[in-house]
């Protein structure tokens, strides 16, 4: 590839779900999903996050236990794509750009704004019982998953500049 040849769609927009990632506070996992219709038009973007207005200093950022747990308050990058999008009847049969494999919690939101498709770039959690039972549920919702196998967006910008 030369830094003329054009980047897959894929790797545009995983690329963008890689860049939104970076806008997580996470100190350990930071999550960016895009939203994408059949045009190829880019619906909505997100990123993990706690929810919007509070005072972040007041919530725990650790995997601790009891309310001393981020999993309590973290919102995931593809909830927050999906409430981020403008019309959410615009979902439907999208395209879902995401470097986590979904919880079972967002796989439940993308079925039931019509997300048709789930791209993901990494499963780091796939033996968990949530990534386990996320899966069943978009294969029952008949939703295509598939692993991104392009280029990541470091190596893209490398061969690019």
């Amino acid at each position: 590839m030369n830094k003329y040849d054009n980047i897959s769609w894929d790797e545009y927009f995983m690329g963008i779900a890689s860049f939104s990632a970076l806008r997580s506070k996470d100190p350990y996992t930071k999550v960016g999903a895009c939203i994408v219709d059949n045009d190829n038009k880019v619906v909505s973007i997100g990123y993990n996050g706690m929810p919007t207005g509070l005072d972040e200093e007041k919530l725990s950022w650790n995997r601790g236990v009891d309310l001393d747990s981020k999993y309590l308050y973290v919102c995931h990058a593809e909830f927050n794509a999906i409430l981020n999008a403008r019309d959410g009847s615009a979902l439907k049969g999208c395209r879902l750009y995401v470097t986590l494999f979904p919880c079972n919690e967002c796989a439940k939101a993308c079925i039931q704004v019509g997300i048709k498709e789930v791209v993901f770039l990494d499963n780091k959690y796939e033996n968990t019982i949530s990534i386990q039972s996320s899966r069943k549920l978009l294969q029952l919702a008949g939703i295509k998953i598939r692993q991104y196998t392009g280029k990541e967006l470091k190596q893209i910008i490398d061969e690019k500049l």
